[in-house]
């Protein structure tokens, strides 16, 4: 029988109050305790709701820093590459001066990417008010990535579901198509072009949810170690 989800402040908050459920609160406030790195003496309701704020505060800002122009772009360690059946071709095409097709087409991945990522907030979101208290204790106790971890599995069907139609409207829009035929004209004469199975809609699909992922796993470690990162009362009290 599939986990029944409601809301884990309404569950925190009737496990503490009902009738006979002492032992049941007591068991997740010592869960809860064992954590590594979470205060001892709070309420489960309170520790519950600064993990809530601490996820919404993270996926917030990874969304945010992605989900503009240049996003991705600007991002070294997230920019999208060229697709790997097609680098043969682009390290033929720089050695021939054209570089600037090149790099024209990666920035249109990119463009597409960044263009498709505002649609991740209100999952993230969803998904975060889907928890349950057992989801709450596993992410407390777990690695620094647990809520990353938590969310590829809650969302990443839904968000490739989301991000897909965005993308390949995106990818017509500010130029991927026509950037790749260009490219396919210019290198195919040479041989060195193997375009078999290359789905670029799905291939920018996959690098941005990677990068968004990889990004909120970063901003998630930021909030479990770094006091600075900790903007509110609650993270503060929570998270120390």
């Amino acid at each position: 029988m599939p986990r029944r989800r409601v809301p884990t402040l309404l569950l925190l908050g009737a496990l503490s109050a009902a009738p006979g459920c002492a032992g049941s609160s007591d068991w997740l406030r010592g869960e809860i305790n064992r954590s590594s790195g979470m205060s001892t003496k709070l309420d489960p309701a309170v520790v519950a709701a600064g993990l809530r704020e601490a996820l919404e505060q993270g996926t917030a800002r990874a969304v945010q820093q992605l989900g503009r122009e240049n996003g991705f772009w600007s991002h070294p360690a997230l920019r999208i590459p060229m697709p790997e059946k097609l680098q043969k071709a682009e390290g033929a095409l720089r050695r021939f001066g054209q570089d600037k097709l090149a790099d024209d087409f990666i920035r249109s991945l990119n463009r597409a990417a960044e263009q498709a990522t505002p649609e991740a907030r209100r999952i993230f979101v969803d998904a975060i008010h889907r928890m349950t208290i057992q989801d709450a204790v596993d992410i407390l106790r777990g690695t620094q990535d647990a809520a990353t971890r938590y969310f590829r599995r809650q969302t990443e069907t839904p968000l490739t579901q989301a991000f897909r139609p965005i993308v390949a409207h995106s990818t017509a829009a500010v130029g991927v198509t026509s950037g790749y035929k260009r490219l396919v004209q210019r290198a195919e004469p040479l041989g060195l072009v193997d375009t078999g199975q290359l789905d670029i809609d799905d291939y920018v699909t996959r690098k941005a949810l990677d990068g968004l992922f990889q990004l909120v796993a970063d901003e998630e470690r930021r909030i479990r170690l770094d006091p600075a990162a900790r903007t509110t009362e609650l993270l503060r009290n929570v998270f120390r």
